[in-house]
């Protein structure tokens, strides 16, 4: 298994490339029973479908997101997404970027208008889920979740992907009604960030 490793947007590790396969480099080091099952379906969809890494790609195809948390891994950033009325990670499609680190990072950036971001690799959790914007056919989007952590004192700043966006701690995430996936994946970010900071 890889160590994890946190790095940021200037980092040579940050080089990307546009085949599907070398997705599998940030998903190969998960090793989780409980989503043993899911990573098959992601290693079937990266070694078999060589368009994952574009939206066009039916009925799925590759997205990556960040669990973003403060400097000092007290809050989590959530958005409220403008089409899908969720509560959300900041993230969205590789378009043809198989370096997912870097999508994550880029897409963590856009929605938050953060600078200064540090994502850590490989990735923690993956979900496969359905996303159904209104006037739209269901695509399964294959979402590969990274660590992310903001600099001290980050205040974000939403573009018009989202109606809000907000610094939530963790003792107040049952308000916002995330899917079980979403709880996963900020109790594993949690205990990597604890273990990171031990080192």
């Amino acid at each position: 298994m890889r160590e994890h490793r946190r790095y940021g947007w200037d980092d040579p590790a940050m080089v990307g490339s546009s085949e599907a396969r070398a997705a599998w480099h940030h998903i190969a080091p998960i090793h989780d029973d409980e989503l043993a099952e899911v990573k098959r379906d992601f290693f079937q969809l990266t070694a078999l479908e060589p368009d994952a890494l574009l939206r066009s790609a039916l009925p799925g195809h590759l997205t990556a997101s960040a669990c973003l948390f403060d400097h000092d891994a007290t809050h989590v950033l959530l958005l409220e997404h403008t089409k899908l009325k969720r509560w959300l990670q900041p993230g969205g499609h590789a378009d043809g970027e198989a370096n997912l680190a870097r999508v994550a990072l880029t897409e963590a950036w856009e929605e938050t208008g953060i600078e200064g971001l540090e994502i850590v690799d490989p990735a923690i959790d993956l979900d496969i889920h359905n996303v159904a914007p209104a006037g739209s056919d269901p695509i399964l989007h294959y979402d590969v979740r990274f660590l992310v952590f903001a600099p001290e004192g980050a205040q974000p700043n939403g573009n018009h992907e989202s109606t809000d966006i907000r610094w939530v701690p963790f003792d107040a995430l049952d308000r916002y009604d995330l899917d079980p996936g979403t709880h996963r994946m900020i109790a594993t970010a949690r205990a990597l960030a604890s273990e990171l900071a031990s080192l």
